[in-house]
């Protein structure tokens, strides 16, 4: 087979994915492989596209090699798919797979992503391959490319391929009530935002980041009503005014001091006119079932805060123009960024159904979260997502130190081993599980002691009254 990979890493051949590829490319020499470093050559791309279009129609398999960025794909390759969809590139029928590498920190989300935009466009696809970054030098991780690329040989001879749900409807926006037309900042090389709302408005800053134009009246009629429904002043920044100069690259220069390597001032702008608000509504349309490659291009460029959670507690929403109900990959994600994040979701408000009626109650709760900071305790998303995140600082703190500085600072290295009391503790309880006789003699004593902290909660509170 002609196998194209398109290689999404912007560091190209120092890709560490890539060299997954390279190996099976060794082990497989009756397949032609061919590599496009898309990620490292998105903006000749974006001003030609023909040589890449001609590589695409020869191929009978598309490869997509990317590093797991935030969630998702890197921004790079994300705007590589809004260019193969504007070109009208046909690939249907062509097989699609994927291999990424990270430390397993929403693969499935990326994947997902990918396989999405794969099958929309026709492809037949099989599923990827998600490796650790330090997979391949073992024999372990070598015996699971192998395995991986041995079940993708025989479902291509088998003809099996991942079953498609996406309904593929077009959005059907129902009208959203504006009150005032809501104003955009004009954001230049000063990056100033504009205030939107009158002075009657309680001290406050809630920033409405956005990815918008004027062209996008129902988006712009979202934001001017929650901006006029809320009781606090906001204030949007408009990020398709922000003068970035790429995308992240992913060089670490960022990981000592949390200093950008590109110089358009974008980490001291996060830091001073977003991160100090009092609450962060982001706003956008979806496209390509996410959030759209402007909106991956800041997400990536956060990277600047490394794996700090810096935002906690702070509230965040959302407003959003499309489908959100049929895109179950990016309900994850949002949540997945605020469980991570420490961050109270107000809400997601969307203009599928009663856009006036769900905006209307994110104001509500995001004015009940400003004045009553009503965090919760993290799920699976937020719980499992830090566990990685623990682990990786700990273990590169010579590298990330200011990440390790942060996570010691807040007490994130909450290792299961410093709770040695409790592990000393359920040794007895193993023993006493392990005598028959004994645990007879016990009976519904140990029932009694497991709740018997919870009821020491219960009578203080009755003491009180």
């Amino acid at each position: 087979m002609n196998i194209l990979v398109l290689n999404g890493s912007p560091k190209g051949e120092y890709s560490i994915t890539l060299q997954t590829m390279r190996f099976l490319e060794l082990l497989y020499p009756e397949h032609t492989f061919e590599v496009l470093h898309v990620g490292q050559k998105i903006r000749s791309l974006e001003k030609d596209f023909s040589e890449t279009k001609t590589a695409i129609a020869k191929a009978d398999v598309l490869l997509f090699s990317y590093p797991v960025y935030t969630f998702i794909a890197p921004y790079q390759l994300h705007r590589f798919i809004e260019l193969m969809k504007e070109h009208h590139i046909d690939v249907t029928g062509k097989i699609a797979t994927q291999i990424t590498t990270s430390k397993h920190f929403y693969d499935v989300t990326a994947h997902r992503y990918v396989q999405d935009n794969c099958q929309e466009m026709g492809m037949k696809y099989i599923r990827g391959l998600s490796a650790d970054m330090e997979d391949l030098p073992t024999e372990k991780g070598q015996a699971e490319a192998k395995k991986f690329w041995e079940h993708f040989l025989w479902c291509v001879e088998k003809g099996i391929y991942e079953p498609c749900y996406l309904k593929n409807t077009v959005p059907a926006h129902k009208p959203v009530t504006t009150l005032i037309p809501a104003t955009f900042s004009t954001m230049g090389d000063s990056a100033d935002t504009c205030a939107t709302t009158p002075a009657t408005k309680k001290d406050g800053d809630v920033v409405i980041v956005a990815d918008t134009t004027s062209e996008n009246a129902q988006l712009n009629a979202m934001i001017a009503r929650f901006q006029n429904k809320l009781g606090v002043k906001s204030r949007i920044v408009n990020i398709q005014d922000y003068p970035f100069k790429g995308g992240c690259i992913g060089c670490f220069n960022c990981a000592v001091d949390g200093t950008c390597i590109y110089q358009d001032g974008f980490d001291s702008f996060l830091r001073d006119n977003i991160q100090k608000a009092d609450a962060i509504i982001y706003a956008f349309s979806i496209q390509d079932h996410c959030m759209g490659s402007r909106f991956k291009m800041y997400d990536d460029r956060q990277f600047c805060n490394g794996h700090r959670t810096v935002t906690m507690g702070m509230p965040v929403g959302y407003l959003i123009s499309g489908n959100y109900s049929e895109e179950q990959n990016l309900q994850m994600i949002l949540e997945g960024r605020a469980q991570v994040g420490g961050n109270i979701l107000t809400g997601i408000a969307t203009d599928e159904f009663a856009p006036d009626e769900t905006i209307d109650a994110m104001v509500a709760s995001l004015e009940y979260a400003l004045e009553h900071k009503n965090t919760q305790p993290q799920n699976f998303y937020g719980v499992g997502g830090m566990k990685i995140f623990r682990d990786l600082i700990y273990q590169m703190q010579g590298m990330m130190k200011a990440d390790y500085k942060f996570f010691k600072k807040h007490d994130q290295f909450d290792f299961p081993q410093k709770k040695k009391g409790t592990i000393i503790g359920m040794y007895f309880v193993g023993a006493m599980l392990a005598n028959k006789s004994l645990k007879s003699k016990i009976g519904n004593q140990m029932n009694e002691g497991m709740i018997a902290p919870y009821k020491k909660v219960l009578d203080d509170i009755r003491n009180r009254k």
